[in-house]
């Protein structure tokens, strides 16, 4: 008992004289996603997933979004996708069910961001499905066509990259099929290619696990195949549109500060033994969010 008792102080020494490193956040790093930007939605089991709408990079698709959420159209609805190394999906698995008014039938393909690429962070190694890359200030990972001059910003295209847990609307064929109300997240490594031919509305920020963690399907394009197999959505919210009490709040690590360039730097570089090879993909690199305090 007393040996336990001071290896356990001498463990809280050791940790207590541990300087921050550069790449800790500070409070002040830590920004407020808006209760409108907030979608929940509940599976069977009371499981929750928290999604983070992409409103300035998909302005037309995100607004369809939260119309299909305010209308209650995902209740009842169900996860019936779910391709291994690929994509889960979920909405309605008929593609039948009518869409509530107001819902904008085809939307422009929001593939790149209208203000072109802009980041306040930038990759130093371009990669195979870029010219740059890096993270938005509001905490985004975004890819652009061609490296431009300056640090921060340039005119080339730039848009949003498909990582794992990025939210993608699922569309037929043409372009502009595709209305928000059919969602997918990646859940393997290779969605990169879907950049600039998906438009993404979000990115799951908690329950990421309860999507990417489900039985995968051997049926063509991992589409379950029978009820039994898919599961249930029971409600898909705003925050805003939520008793105020028992809304989820949530704060985005920001990018724009040296210890968000110093937390790249150890991606690009990690310390030996660990072998790196002075670079890194965008979508490795961590972008934090957190329940507010």
């Amino acid at each position: 008992m007393f040996a336990a008792l001071l290896v356990s102080l001498a463990v809280q020494a050791a940790s207590a004289t541990v300087p921050p490193s550069p790449s800790d956040p500070i409070e002040a790093d830590w920004r407020t996603i808006p209760d409108d930007e907030l979608l929940v939605m509940t599976l069977s089991g009371n499981r929750t997933v928290v999604i983070r709408l992409a409103t300035p990079y998909a302005p037309e698709h995100v607004a369809n979004v939260r119309r299909l959420a305010l209308a209650h159209w995902w209740d009842g609805t169900s996860v019936y996708r779910v391709q291994d190394n690929w994509v889960t999906q979920w909405g309605d698995e008929t593609e039948k069910k009518p869409l509530p008014m107001g819902i904008a039938a085809r939307p422009a393909a929001e593939y790149d961001i209208a203000a072109g690429f802009r980041a306040a962070q930038r990759m130093t190694v371009s990669d195979a499905y870029s010219g740059v890359s890096g993270i938005t200030a509001d905490g985004w990972a975004v890819a652009g066509s061609k490296p431009g001059v300056g640090p921060v910003a340039d005119a080339s295209p730039g848009w949003l990259a498909h990582c794992y847990g990025t939210v993608g609307v699922a569309r037929d064929a043409s372009p502009d099929t595709g209305t928000g109300s059919e969602l997918f997240m990646p859940i393997g490594g290779s969605a990169r290619r879907l950049d600039r031919n998906y438009t993404i509305v979000g990115r799951v920020i908690e329950g990421a696990s309860l999507l990417s963690g489900l039985p995968r399907s051997d049926a063509p394009m991992g589409m379950y195949a029978t009820a039994a197999e898919r599961l249930p959505i029971t409600s898909v919210r705003l925050a805003s549109d939520m008793p105020a009490a028992g809304r989820p709040r949530y704060q985005y690590r920001a990018a724009d500060n040296p210890r968000f360039a110093a937390l790249i730097a150890t991606r690009e570089n990690p310390k030996p033994p660990t072998i790196g090879l002075g670079g890194a993909d965008v979508c490795d690199v961590p972008i934090a969010t957190r329940r507010a305090p």
